[in-house]
């Protein structure tokens, strides 16, 4: 059997891309935009040394499995044939022993080490060091990098599109806007910001809104270069980015709390001692937006705990679906007044991510590496194809800590259209993004 026919064997004899191996068979579509390519032994032995997701990015971030044309697309045309054609387990022995000992060995136990992209916490889950060490391996990357993938917002966050047609600009500020506008802020309220990434959230609260904010963010590298903006906008007398456990923070009375990004990392199980804490903070009438990926099918299991996105990207990193957050929520007398999902956002996000990463592969390499480079090639593109397919979404939770006589101070029809910003705010301006 040649790779070609084992190809074949998973995707069957019509598959809509075209497959080429170094042992020189191809199968598929000749001609496709998809190109699909096994450069060499170690591709095969990579795939099988962790069957599925994770054995194939191995080999994907290794450079010897190529993919040429756009992977989104490949994705699409191969996921309901792969769901449908899955290769057994004898298959897989069968395929091992004709392509070698090593794989053979791999595939029954003795996989070797994983690639230093792989992050392996220590310590106990969800700990404050185990945490911090998590966010240092995806977020202290490169700020470099990053502002080449984010663009000038440094927004790395589901932004929100006013129209098919905004710029990626456009959406992040309208999606810092639309937290501000739900949570109700006014000159003079304060805000907590946690998991405040580049100061994003920070910078557009207190230069639009008048307010008092601090954010907080376990990246060393965010928070010097949040702050830095912070101070380079004249903004340091009201606003300040921490580099801090949300747990840690010691001031209390916050008329509003926004966690953009968050409950992603902090575990299901701590859900509770989180909303717990943030209610603590807050003043009597104050509001909480909560924006997270959720997951579509909301079983209450925990999302993928050994998945690619969980080894390369999100280590400790857990999906629930929205009915999970909002129990927690909830649970913790947080009056949930507004939810969104805003999932097909994301999807736009994450296709202008990549475009940027594409349009500046070169600088990006130099960056990181080319291996760290084709990692965040290949999350991005599998995140946008979630969010395309409803596997993930991602919703915006409002609550409100009502006051001992049950009184919101919501409004009976709350409007969050930007006819009710704050007058004379200059919404898209060039000025008014992060630098």
């Amino acid at each position: 059997m040649n790779l070609a026919e084992v190809f074949t064997a998973i995707e069957g004899p019509d598959a809509p891309v075209e497959f080429v191996a170094y042992d020189g068979s191809k199968a598929g579509t000749v001609g496709s935009d998809i190109r699909v390519e096994l450069r060499s032994p170690k591709a095969v032995e990579l795939i099988l040394s962790h069957p599925g997701q994770v054995g194939l990015a191995r080999a994907y971030v290794a450079g010897e499995l190529e993919i040429r044309g756009d992977i989104v697309q490949m994705l699409e045309l191969l996921w309901s044939r792969t769901k449908n054609h899955r290769m057994s387990w004898n298959s897989r022995v069968q395929l091992v022993k004709q392509f070698g000992p090593d794989t053979l060995r791999a595939i029954t136990g003795h996989r070797g080490e994983a690639p230093p992209e792989e992050k392996k916490l220590r310590g106990r889950r969800h700990s404050k060091g185990r945490d911090a060490e998590a966010i240092a391996h995806h977020y202290d990357v490169s700020n470099a990098f990053y502002r080449r993938v984010l663009g000038p917002s440094m927004a790395y966050t589901c932004a929100v599109f006013p129209t098919p047609t905004s710029t990626l600009e456009q959406a992040q500020e309208e999606k810092f806007d639309l937290v501000c506008r739900k949570l109700g802020l006014k000159p003079g309220m304060k805000l907590l910001d946690v998991g405040c990434g580049w100061g994003g959230m920070v910078l557009h609260a207190a230069r639009n809104y008048g307010v008092d904010v601090i954010g907080v963010t376990l990246s060393e590298q965010q928070a010097d270069w949040g702050q830095r903006a912070v101070i380079d906008a004249g903004l340091h007398r009201q606003a300040q980015v921490r580099f801090q456990d949300y747990r840690d923070v010691e001031e209390g009375g916050f008329d509003a709390i926004s966690s953009i990004g968050l409950t992603e990392h902090i575990g299901k199980s701590n859900y509770p001692a989180y909303f717990r804490y943030l209610y603590q903070k807050a003043r009597p009438g104050a509001r909480l937006l909560n924006h997270s990926i959720t997951r579509f099918n909301d079983s209450g299991k925990v999302f993928h705990r050994n998945s690619f996105i969980n080894r390369y990207i999100f280590p400790d990193g857990e999906m629930t679906g929205p009915a999970t957050i909002m129990k927690a929520m909830t649970g913790q007398d947080w009056e949930v007044v507004h939810e969104e999902n805003l999932r097909l956002h994301y999807a736009k996000t994450l296709h202008a991510w990549r475009a940027n990463l594409e349009n500046s592969w070169d600088d990006a390499v130099r960056d990181v590496g080319e291996r760290k480079a084709r990692v965040w090639r290949l999350y991005m593109a599998v995140s946008e194809f979630g969010f395309q397919r409803n596997v993930i979404q991602l919703h915006q939770f409002l609550g409100v800590k009502t006051t001992a006589e049950g009184k919101s101070t919501m409004p009976l029809r709350p409007d969050f259209s930007p006819a009710h910003a704050l007058p004379g705010l200059n919404r898209y301006s060039s000025d008014s993004l992060l630098r």
